[in-house]
């Protein structure tokens, strides 16, 4: 796991060595074991190394091969192994253990379809000698990250916004994606920042930028598609369990230490409960879980995390992050994220891979994707039901009340509200009245449209969570998080191979008698204790919000006030009548504006 960066000059002059040093050095954090430089006569490349396979010099980057080809890459392709044992058949010849040159030597035999090859999660860039081209590519869903920008006759990328931010004189905001996440409460719906001309390479994309003409295009390479095994309850259970199983026993390949977050939730404790399991395969040492404990009753999941600890052999450290340590940390999160955010529960991540760091547990795993992937949210019901015919309708609707947290009638809201756009638009405007009507409508409401009409299809709608509107906001947050506090995390449920599987079973099994992720909790069955299994409430690293959000009332109310930028784009605000929600986002855009010093361009729209 490490970080990226790259300077092209169009003018085809040399790059300046400082300017290559200064990007590279702003992404430290993400490689703190070694750095190299690669340069050409009008580009170069920057590495930063955290070294987890082949600890040894080996594995310094950029890497060559072959004499054709140089590469400076992010991430680890879990399955390289396997593809080791398929080159080594073709003659191919390794001098180190790292899944670096497995991925040069399967560039040099497949070409731009290598990728196909490779499970894991990445972000590179290979520069072909031969072609004279730069073959830049992302993993399929998008956990490690590629931005890049053209400016000042010259192509830039790397692994953070800010490395990018160097070439800017100004630093503009983008109005549409700043008012799609105040409005609408999108942040990552399409290959946008909330920064102007900067961009960032869609999952499961190509990107070959040619040396000659300094011209780049863009290719998808993988997309999932709707294929529904005519299969029973239980061969689906043990299809998703034997892929779940061997995801995360591809994630336990490390030179370093492994260990895993822990919330108490399902998808956690299914993660640390298999782990463990495999750990003691090779080890009597107990594995390793961090847990965030929230000082508020209702979102503290400690007595769960404990349960779980303890029947799974693991090892559990709690941390208990407090009103101070809040405050403290406040402006360094900010700053990592790099863009406003939706809640301070990405805080409560932050202090669990600062606490992985101190213990030197250079690898984690963690649960997202289960959700998105297993029909976890209570906002599929609806697309849920209207897949069923109708007296299985009636009866998944009265189950859906009884095992889940919702109400009958607010299964009935949820209907109304996630399936009919002109209720979402109206209630998302009334409620946002302030913002001048200018930029009010730079959201884009017709996401709302399309959105609405993808909750009458459950696949519509899982593809639309994992390419567009959840998935990615909450892989951003990981990245940022682990990275800053040079912290590899994995994460199982999105292997590829996993997420096939689960879009695979039929949806009548993955929600079933109204509990979600039913299949998960059918396949952890004897691994973890009956009512973590089978519990309803679904939390997360949830911060004490609440008690949080008061101790800086004051500051809060104080920097949208004195905000630049919200003062352009909002009348009066209304600030006792705004929720928790509305004052969270209002004061992260006000702290975000004044961090990298952001500015708004005048009206667009008259």
């Amino acid at each position: 796991m490490c970080g990226i960066s790259g300077i092209v000059n169009k003018n085809n002059k040399p790059i300046n060595k400082c300017m290559i040093q200064k990007i590279n050095d702003l992404i430290s954090h993400r490689g703190p074991d070694s750095e190299g430089f690669y340069f050409e006569k009008n580009f170069a490349f920057g590495h930063r190394r955290l070294s987890i396979l082949d600890l040894s010099s080996d594995g310094h980057q950029p890497m060559h091969c072959l004499d054709k080809y140089v590469i400076t890459y992010n991430g680890e392709v879990y399955n390289y192994l396997e593809i080791k044992e398929e080159l080594l058949e073709y003659g191919y010849r390794f001098h180190s253990n790292t899944d670096t040159e497995v991925i040069l030597a399967s560039y040099d035999k497949w070409g731009e379809e290598c990728v196909n090859k490779f499970n894991g999660m990445w972000a590179f860039a290979i520069y072909d000698k031969v072609k004279n081209i730069i073959f830049c590519s992302r993993d399929r869903f998008g956990v490690k990250p590629f931005y890049y920008t053209e400016i000042d006759d010259k192509f830039i990328f790397g692994s953070e916004i800010k490395q990018l931010l160097e070439f800017f004189n100004e630093r503009y905001v983008n109005k549409k994606v700043l008012m799609n996440y105040l409005v609408i409460g999108y942040e990552n719906y399409d290959n946008q920042t909330f920064f102007e001309n900067i961009f960032k390479l869609e999952q499961s994309h190509n990107l070959i930028y040619d040396l000659t003409n300094h011209t780049f295009i863009k290719k998808r390479y993988y997309d999932i598609s709707k294929k529904i095994l005519k299969l029973g309850e239980n061969e689906s259970v043990d299809l998703y369990k034997k892929e779940l199983f061997q995801s995360i026993k591809l994630r336990l390949r490390s030179d370093v230490k492994v260990g895993t977050c822990l919330s108490g939730g399902l998808d956690s404790s299914s993660i640390a409960g298999i782990a463990s399991l495999l750990n003691k395969e090779v080890t009597d040492e107990k594995f390793v879980a961090i847990h965030a404990k929230s000082t508020e009753k209702k979102s503290d999941e400690s007595d769960y995390a404990k349960k779980i600890a303890e029947n799974c052999n693991l090892k559990l450290n709690i941390i208990e992050p407090s009103k101070s340590d809040f405050v403290e940390i406040l402006d360094e999160v900010i700053y990592t994220q790099e863009e406003p955010f939706r809640s301070p529960s990405v805080i409560m991540q932050y202090f669990v891979m600062r606490k992985a760091k101190d213990m030197r547990c250079t690898v984690l795993l963690d649960g997202q994707g289960g959700d998105e992937t297993l029909l976890g949210y209570e906002r599929y019901y609806p697309a849920y039901l209207l897949d069923l015919n109708f007296f299985d309708m009636i009866k998944g609707f009265f189950s859906s009340s009884k095992n889940s947290k919702l109400s009958k009638l607010e299964i009935i809201k949820y209907f109304l509200y996630f399936t009919n756009s002109k209720i979402r638009i109206k209630r998302l405007k009334q409620k946002n009245y302030f913002f001048k009507n200018n930029y009010i409508e730079e959201a884009s409401f017709s996401l709302i449209k399309e959105n609405s009409t993808n909750y009458l299809n459950i696949f519509d709608l899982q593809y639309e969570e994992l390419y567009k509107t959840q998935l990615p906001q909450l892989l951003k947050y990981e990245d940022r998080n682990s990275m800053k506090n040079s912290i590899e995390t994995r994460l199982p449920f999105i292997d590829y191979k996993v997420v096939e599987r689960a879009l695979s079973i039929n949806n009548r099994f993955k929600i079933n008698k109204g509990w979600t992720k039913n299949i998960l909790r059918k396949s952890v069955e004897g691994i973890l204790p009956h009512d973590v299994i089978w519990r309803k409430n679904k939390m997360g690293f949830e911060a004490p919000e609440k008690t949080w959000l008061e101790e800086i009332d004051g500051d809060i109310k104080n920097t949208i006030q004195n905000s630049i930028l919200l003062k352009e784009i909002c009348m009066e605000i209304p600030y006792e009548l705004l929720d928790n929600i509305q004052k969270w986002k209002l004061f992260n855009v006000a702290k975000w504006e004044s961090i990298y010093n952001v500015k708004i361009k005048g009206d667009i729209i008259k």
